[in-house]
């Protein structure tokens, strides 16, 4: 199991209305091999808005479709609900999630020191 790969999931999230989603692993590696029991990923939906936290992705990355990943919907999933991998992503696109994470933490902390 690896930061970058893709895999299609049975009911990833509770109030996901879909059976299956493919979901990004973001976690770093030193933690996925580690005995951490899940992984932090970032879900794919089939639109893209254009949104600088989302990345575009489609059938180069072994998808079905054009799609994009949401780097601001991340999530805990367990390692052993990733079972079906679909692919991975190339060094770019991985670039392309950084930033989209980045932007969406520098939000968040900025955020959080607004509070203060």
């Amino acid at each position: 199991m690896k930061r970058g790969e893709l895999y299609r999931v049975y009911k990833g999230a509770k109030n996901d209305p879909k059976k299956h989603r493919v979901f990004l692993i973001v976690s770093r590696q030193t933690l996925i091999d580690q005995s951490f029991s899940s992984v932090i990923c970032a879900p794919v939906y089939s639109q893209y808005g254009g949104i600088p936290t989302q990345v575009e992705v489609g059938e180069d990355e072994g998808l079905k479709h054009d799609s994009a990943i949401f780097c601001d919907e991340l999530i805990s999933i367990h390692k052993s609900m990733l079972t079906d991998y679909i692919g991975a992503l190339p060094a770019d696109k991985m670039e392309d999630v950084n930033t989209a994470m980045r932007g969406k933490l520098r939000c968040k902390i900025r955020i959080a020191l607004a509070v203060e």
